[in-house]
């Protein structure tokens, strides 16, 4: 017998007692940011920052100041440029969505990635919310392939957070939500990309497309079938419409 506050406790009968007793998960930092910010989101963010690292150790190789500019050979080789894609140089339509042209550009995409991405992707899913924030980045590409400037180059991650303020403005509708707040920043962000150097072709494929996206899972209602085959029609004539050479 244990002595105990009270009298005497049996060993086997302690023994017992806390075989029953669930004992605390331990968790790591890592763990408890993705419960709350998301795992999607936060690949993404990781994703882009190892770009920026890449982009700005470029830079500096060429004796460029990172903390100002990524411009590099490396940024140079991941810009969406029309012309260099019609010429065969794909790989352009994916790695400009993770290039950014400096420090400031980067956090301000990241920061908006981690608020609206978030929230989406709560709302949508991990699978769902992966899939419009890439088909956004898409439409943002294929806006510039059709109506860009046909030598000029562009970056960033713009067009598929675009994307996401798209589809959370369809899912705020379906849910009878008040849409003033998030009209109200996307009037604000869309008066700003028309400024000297902002990509408003870009951010308004993004946009558009991001809808399109969100509103095809949204419509499906949890049909698999229904949903990927609506996704994988956009993409097809997403895609067309960038590797087709139209112009």
């Amino acid at each position: 017998m244990n002595p105990a506050s009270v009298g005497f406790q049996c060993p086997d009968d302690v023994r017992a007692g806390n075989a029953t007793v669930r004992r605390p998960k331990r968790t790591t930092g890592l763990r408890s940011a993705a419960r709350r910010w998301g795992p999607v989101t936060l690949s993404l963010i990781t994703l882009n920052l190892l770009v920026a690292l890449a982009t700005a150790a470029s830079a500096i190789s060429v004796g460029v100041n990172p903390l100002r500019s990524f411009r590099s050979p490396l940024q140079d080789d991941f810009a969406i440029v029309p012309y260099l894609v019609d010429v065969g140089e794909w790989w352009r339509v994916v790695t400009s969505a993770f290039t950014h042209v400096g420090p400031v550009h980067l956090a301000l995409n990241m920061l908006a990635l981690l608020l609206f991405g978030s929230e989406l992707e709560r709302m949508l899913g991990r699978g769902r919310f992966l899939t419009v924030y890439l088909v956004s980045a898409l439409g943002g590409v294929a806006a510039l392939q059709l109506f860009g400037t046909y030598l000029g180059a562009v970056v960033g991650a713009s067009a598929a957070i675009y994307g996401l303020l798209g589809a959370l403005g369809v899912v705020l509708l379906k849910q009878k939500q008040d849409l003033r707040g998030l009209l109200t920043l996307l009037v604000i962000n869309l008066a700003i990309s028309f400024l000297p150097g902002v990509s408003l072709l870009g951010h308004l494929g993004g946009l558009v497309v991001g809808v399109l996206a969100a509103g095809v899972l949204v419509l499906a209602r949890g049909r698999r079938p229904v949903a990927v085959g609506g996704i994988a029609v956009l993409v097809v004539l997403l895609l067309v419409l960038v590797l087709g050479g139209w112009r």
